[in-house]
């Protein structure tokens, strides 16, 4: 493989098209360009199969630009998910500040700052480029689900959609060749009727023909559309592409058996490898693209009936890709050689943050945020062969009842940043992973000894790297990121904004002057509220955790109306950060308890997978017990009660007022499913074969899912509800929260619902947020003080 990452975009495009010499210019180091490259790396189309993965086509777009301020400013606005140009000196971020998610760059060490994309459409992730001249981002369309790929200059300009634009399309953003010659993006496309079956004795296994290598059969990799169909609208887009292999799907790696766990009779634990297919899903395709359009795009990988695929990175050489892939709750890292097709490597990986690890400078350590084998994420890394494959396993850094939720490594390898999850709160280490100290398992910090998870909670055999720890003005990190030779955290806190702060000196945490001032975090008179733990024990001795907000103004023992608020996920994990929903609430004095009930995140791997299948009925009982807990152990008034969820949440939302029907008073069902059969038919491909995991498959668990579904108990219904719904959600569609009011109407119950405009599954848009903010705190007030 060469060794500029640009020829993996430009290798071979002037062997198949002459034209195409004038614009795809090869360095002068880049040698043969796809030497080595299988006979199977054709141009797309050439056997009628690559071509079923349409490639995404740029299309420029007009200045959007803005001026060097939003036009309607919001004092109290966040500020995150940074990236950094080369040098350090300027940042990349999304900011809320006019009104909706937009592109900004600033200083970090001054003003002014300048929007780059004054457009309607919520941004969800920003990259800058290692060379400096990008800043990939994707944005949401509408505030829906589906997402699309752009690329700007610095400057503003050169605007253009790299990915996502095709009607039915989805695309994500993936990481950058590290010269910032291109940037990977993972296009879902409508998947195809299966193809027909082979005639009879025909050999599919082998071969050069349609079934041959770099097709997918014969590596165990169904590609859908095999007979090289595809769907009318993509018919005509694939443009041209070469194919670097896709990962073979059955590929187990080298991962081991996984103990099993329990909790009380129910077996927990993880594959060593890929779990079968659920037979729906996107097709995703991930690409190599370049920004400039020298070169045509490049097929890294392809997978049919998929939840999620992401490359996470390329090694300097691009001879191997690093790769995210799989459902909620059974994600997996896989490591591809590139000229080759082979997959070298497969190894669980925990949920969360989709950038789970990356190589070292040399690609000869591929270094993991992994749970593998083990009920909470550590820090694995393993040296790898010259064909890529581990020779072993080493834990460098790990946290009795604490997960590893962030991990970067500096662009040199020599500095670790990890972020801990310690009960819902963040602690931040740096580990020198070039300096072995033989201390680090007997250091333990003061932070450490209040939290539990000191040097006696370390495991035996660590890497004896010397660490140093972070102190945050904030509870919770949201992000990691180098910039040059510093780092730049985004931070929340229960108290702040979001915001992002860097270390000028490697150790103090400075407020960036764009992220909101402390003060400025809500509007004067009325603090913030800072929630105090509580631990409830579910009736089947399951500790359970959450976070008690007391309404200002009352006495400490005086009963309290209290909303009990269910996160969703279900894997989320409820996080002492300033929440504008809860503000607006405790305002109008309502107490809010807000519990982490079975199948969260943060309490391990066990945790998580408890409410699988059957298990879900345990969560209910969750519910209940936990709002109990908030009687007997908090303020709490029995007799003015009411629950309130979003997506999962909104679903036990629903769920809890038909099982506990004389527990509350109302209830606020926001975004949620209630029936899981119509939930299925509805929503995204790659959210059903999540799903499908955590409730049940929508056809061999048939009965299961009618027995969960809030609509099949509906007749239990007494409390009054109010439901919520953005008109463009695709994830939980919106007929869901209809079909709740509707049939509670039907039977006398109070019900309305509320639809807003131009949101998704995640409201987004300032003036939509307040709406929303205010209609539910008027509800239960109304209901709970009326």
């Amino acid at each position: 493989m060469a060794s500029n990452a640009r020829n993996l975009t430009a290798a071979d495009t002037t062997a198949r098209d002459p034209a195409a010499a004038s614009v795809a210019e090869r360095p002068p180091d880049a040698g043969t360009a796809g030497a080595g490259r299988p006979a199977a790396a054709r141009p797309a189309g050439s056997d009628g199969l690559t071509a079923a993965f349409a490639a995404p086509a740029r299309i420029p777009l007009p200045d959007a630009s803005g001026p060097r301020d939003a036009p309607t400013r919001l004092i109290a606005h966040g500020c995150w998910y940074p990236s950094a140009d080369p040098s350090g000196t300027r940042l990349a971020f999304i900011c809320d500040r006019g009104g909706v998610p937009q592109l900004w760059t600033g200083p970090a060490d001054g003003e002014p700052v300048r929007l780059l994309d004054d457009g309607p459409d919520p941004v969800r992730e920003v990259s800058w480029s290692p060379d400096g001249r990008w800043i990939a981002y994707t944005t949401a369309p509408g505030g829906g689900e589906h997402t699309r790929v752009l690329c700007v200059r610095p400057d503003g300009g050169d605007r253009q959609i790299l990915a996502g634009a095709e009607p039915g399309s989805s695309a994500h953003l993936g990481c950058w060749a590290h010269d910032g010659s291109a940037v990977t993006v993972t296009v879902a496309v409508p998947t195809g009727p299966p193809a027909p079956p082979s005639p009879s004795g025909a050999d599919t296994t082998s071969g050069d023909g349609p079934s041959g290598p770099g097709t997918g059969r014969g590596l165990g990799l169904d590609l859908g559309l095999l007979d090289g169909r595809l769907p009318e609208h993509w018919r005509g887009r694939a443009g041209e592409t070469e194919l670097l292999g896709p990962a073979p799907h059955t590929d187990r790696g080298p991962a081991l058996a996984s103990p099993a766990g329990t909790l009380e009779t129910t077996p927990i634990g993880a594959p060593g490898g890929t779990l079968p297919a659920t037979g729906f899903g996107d097709g995703l395709s991930a690409y190599l693209v370049d920004p400039d359009g020298a070169a045509a795009p490049v097929l890294i990988a392809a997978v049919r009936d998929a939840a999620t695929l992401r490359v996470c990175d390329l090694s300097r050489d691009g001879a191997l890709a690093l790769l995210r892939r799989g459902p909620r709750g059974r994600r997996e890292a896989v490591v591809l050689r590139t000229a080759d097709h082979v997959t070298t490597c497969v190894m669980p990986v925990a949920d969360g943050d989709p950038w789970i690890g990356s190589f070292s400078p040399r690609a000869d350590v591929l270094r993991l945020r992994s749970n593998a084998h083990r009920e909470f994420a550590v820090l694995l890394t393993a040296e790898l062969g010259p064909d890529g494959s581990p020779l072993g396993w080493s834990t460098v850094a790990a946290r009795e009842g604490s997960d590893l939720e962030l991990l970067r490594y500096t662009r040199d390898g020599a500095t670790a940043v990890l972020a801990w999850n310690v009960r819902g709160m963040s602690d931040v280490e740096i580990l020198d992973t070039e300096t072995d100290t033989g201390t680090e398992g007997e250091r333990e910090t003061e932070g450490e000894r209040e939290m539990g998870t000191g040097a006696d909670a370390r495991p035996d055999g660590g890497s004896g790297a010397a660490s140093r720890h972070i102190s945050l003005p904030h509870e919770v990190v949201t992000r990691v990121t180098e910039a040059n030779s510093r780092l730049v955290l985004a931070l929340s806190g229960s108290r702040r904004r979001p915001g992002i702060w860097w270390l000028p000196d490697g150790a103090t945490p400075v407020r960036t002057p764009w992220s909101s001032r402390d003060e400025d975090a809500v509007p004067p008179g009325r603090p913030p509220v800072r929630p105090v733990p509580l631990r409830p024990t579910a009736r089947d001795g399951l500790p359970l955790n959450g976070w008690y907000y007391r309404a200002p103004g009352r006495a400490p023992g005086e009963p309290a109306p209290c909303v009990i608020h269910l996160h969703g996920g279900p894997e989320d994990q409820e996080r002492p950060v300033l929440n504008p929903l809860y503000h607006e609430i405790l305002g109008r004095g309502l107490d809010i308890f807000a519990p982490d009930v079975r199948g969260s995140s943060g309490y391990g791997r066990s945790f998580v997978d408890a409410d699988l299948g059957r298990g879900r009925f345990a969560a209910l009982d969750d519910v209940a017990d936990c709002t109990a807990h908030a009687v007997l152990a908090g303020p709490a008034d029995p007799s003015r009660l009411a629950v309130m969820g979003r997506s999962y949440g909104g679903y036990l939302t629903f769920a809890s007022l038909v099982w506990h029907p004389d527990l509350f008073r109302t209830g606020v069902a926001v975004c949620g499913m209630s029936d899981l059969a119509t939930f299925f038919e509805g929503t995204e491909p790659w959210l059903a074969q999540s799903a499908a995991h955590k409730y049940g498959h929508p056809e061999r668990d048939r009965e299961l899912l009618r027995e969960l579904s809030p609509m099949t108990r509906i007749d239990a219904l007494r409390a009054p509800v109010f439901a919520v719904h953005g008109e463009h959600d695709t994830n939980v569609p919106p007929g869901e929260s209809e079909q709740f009011v509707r049939a509670a109407r039907e039977r006398g119950v109070p019900a309305e619902l509320l639809t807003l405009r131009e949101e998704g599954h995640d409201f987004l848009r300032a003036d939509n947020r307040r709406l929303f903010r205010r209609a539910a705190a008027d509800w239960l007030q109304r209901h709970l003080n009326g």
